[in-house]
């Protein structure tokens, strides 16, 4: 007896510690690369980009409104909201007299309750985005999509979408756009934009309309209304589009209105953002904006900037962002753009200069937009910059999140270990890790996750069985009740999407484990609930099937393969727990105990 129980949990203690083998190297990976962005840090700024009347103040969360006020009686100034939203989050603009400026920065910053204050800064549109070729040709399309402008669209191909529509389309997902705004122009018609803010305008602040025609471009590459036969296609055309204006006409705006409005979209329910925009400075107020979205579940997503040189851009370069550079269609990296030792992963950002692929249109990426100078038109018109490639990206990231991948660092591993190289290498200053690959990186959730997940559930079956070692325990585990159950709560038939039968019904249920079950029955929004992600179900039918000896094998079956789900989420933190704090490893540490709980559950009903 000595002897099993010793081969049980040596087994118990392999597959735990190839969880933690996992989870670490993930970790390793991302701090590996959080390390090369550098620390935000508040340059000495005398450039023609700041505004000599504004200061931005970043408070501390439990400043009260009394203290500041007392602050600004001492200083002279009137600290306001940039928005409804930014009181919440006790950032404030002051106006200020230039001449004092600088005196009341140093003040402010020697304050034990103010977490940054600076001379706020304009930030623009990458130069290189503003080049427009309208499309005039109606190509014929057949199959899927049936878009009949999307011939041109080389940089969709590029990045492996047809593949990848067959699995997603990012639904429920919302993506907010933080950039000139969005006009509803027809081929967006299908698309649902929600409730955005404009931080730009005094009046219909919740419009967040474009009045330049770049916003609506970077937003018709990620979800530009697909299959419609109308014009041409985006990404996750089922994703939520959050346009948030922060850049006005002219494509410059305020680091005070951006922070800002990365507040308002985390504290909105986005789950990605994208910022095709930048400026050269860095922002300790903006650095912390990021880093507060990226720590409550939001991949931010940013272009690297269009200086064809060897330095990334703000807030690409920050911490918690993910920085994108540029590709043509050959694949090459761009004149245009920006390289460094922050750059993640490259996207199609295009080359307006050449037909590469000799289809009578430059090789610019294709979305309908308002026509810049006559907003009044649309068009389907060709741009070209990291500000079109941060997009692709924004738009893989969606298909991700809808597939159940909600932590902002898995998303960004996904992306990274799926990349391809032109290079060859693993990784370069160019290319970052590699151009996106939306197949591939969804297939390695719903794929290769699967086989894993499957394989953490055969490897606790097997230790149970070599605990138990008789013949009853054997026949437990291979009949195909318990199998089939197995199979229901550790991966479910993940295979089925790509045998293109994703579309059967049922399909979003049946293709992963019963944990994740919790997106179907509670939306995107409720995934991660601990009704799902615990022991309590399993053991609820243990409890139910104890004393009916047909059900035993299956009760069992589904008790191990939770536990498998449960210890792989836990290795490759694809998601948080709701409500279980994710410091110090707790939402790993109920992920484990839960999924012991289930294996003993198991083996007390599979020795029966």
């Amino acid at each position: 007896m000595k002897r099993r129980s010793t081969w049980f949990w040596v087994l118990v203690l392999v597959a735990v510690v190839v969880a933690w083998w996992f989870y670490n190297g993930q970790t390793s990976k991302q701090l590996a690369s959080d390390s090369n962005k550098p620390t935000a840090t508040y340059a000495d700024l005398g450039s023609s980009d700041l505004d000599v009347d504004d200061v931005i103040v970043d408070f501390d969360d439990d400043v009260s409104t009394a203290r500041i006020a007392a602050i600004g009686a001492e200083l002279g100034v009137s600290f306001e909201d940039i928005s409804p939203e930014s009181r919440d989050e006790r950032l404030y603009r002051a106006h200020v007299d230039p001449a004092r400026r600088d005196a009341i920065v140093a003040r402010l910053r020697a304050l034990g309750d103010v977490a940054a204050a600076e001379p706020d800064m304009l930030y623009s549109i990458p130069e290189a985005a503003e080049v427009a070729t309208p499309v005039d040709a109606e190509p014929g399309e057949k199959g899927f999509p049936n878009d009949p402008k999307y011939k041109y669209q080389w940089h969709l191909r590029q990045i492996e979408m047809p593949e990848a529509w067959k699995v997603t389309a990012g639904k429920e997902v919302i993506v907010a756009v933080i950039d000139t705004g969005i006009a509803k122009v027809p081929d967006l018609a299908g698309t649902e934009i929600i409730k955005g803010y404009d931080f730009v305008n005094k009046t219909d602040k919740n419009n967040g309309a474009d009045d330049h025609g770049h916003g609506t471009h970077v937003a018709g590459t990620i979800a530009q209304s697909t299959n419609n036969g109308v014009g041409v296609a985006g990404i996750a055309y089922k994703a939520k589009l959050m346009p948030l204006k922060v850049l006005s006409a002219r494509g410059s705006g305020s680091v005070a209105g951006i922070a800002d409005a990365i507040y308002y979209a985390t504290d909105h329910g986005a789950k990605v953002i994208n910022m095709s925009l930048g400026g050269g400075m860095s922002s300790k107020v903006l650095a912390k904006a990021v880093k507060h979205a990226h720590d409550n579940g939001v991949v931010v997503v940013c272009a690297a900037g269009n200086d064809g040189r060897g330095k990334v851009s703000f807030p690409a370069a920050y911490p918690g962002a993910i920085a994108v550079a540029a590709t043509r269609f050959d694949r090459k990296t761009t004149h245009y753009s920006n390289w460094g030792k922050e750059i993640d992963v490259a996207a199609p950002g295009g080359d307006t200069r050449v037909d590469q692929n000799g289809d009578g249109m430059p090789d610019g990426v294709l979305q309908n937009t308002i026509v810049p100078g006559d907003i009044k038109k649309n068009d389907y018109l060709m741009f070209q910059g990291t500000s079109m490639a941060s997009p692709h990206v924004a738009g893989v990231a969606a298909l991700l999140v809808s597939q159940g991948v909600s932590d902002p660092d898995a998303v960004e591993s996904i992306m990274k270990a799926t990349a391809k190289n032109p290079n060859g290498s693993k990784w370069d200053a160019h290319y970052g890790n590699g151009i996106v690959d939306a197949a591939g990186a969804l297939s390695k959730v719903n794929v290769t996750f699967g086989w894993y997940q499957l394989g953490f559930a055969l490897l606790a079956a097997a230790g149970i069985a070599a605990r138990l070692l008789d013949k009853k325990a054997l026949g437990i585990r291979y009949t195909p009740g318990f199998l089939g159950a197995l199979v229901v709560g550790s991966s479910g038939l993940f295979f089925l999407r790509y045998l293109g039968l994703g579309g059967l019904p049922g399909a979003e249920v049946i293709t992963h484990g019963f944990p994740s079950w919790d997106r179907a029955v509670l939306g995107l929004s409720g995934h991660g609930n601990p009704l799902f992600f615990s022991a309590l179900v399993p053991v609820a039918l243990v409890g139910l099937g104890y004393g009916v000896k047909r059900l035993r094998p299956v009760v069992a079956g589904f008790a191990i393969g939770v536990a498998a789900h449960l210890m792989f989420q836990a290795a490759w933190e694809l998601t948080g727990v709701r409500w279980v704090p994710s410091m110090f490893g707790f939402g790993q540490i109920w992920l484990i105990v839960n999924a012991l709980i289930c294996l003993a559950a198991a083996y007390l009903v599979a020795r029966e």
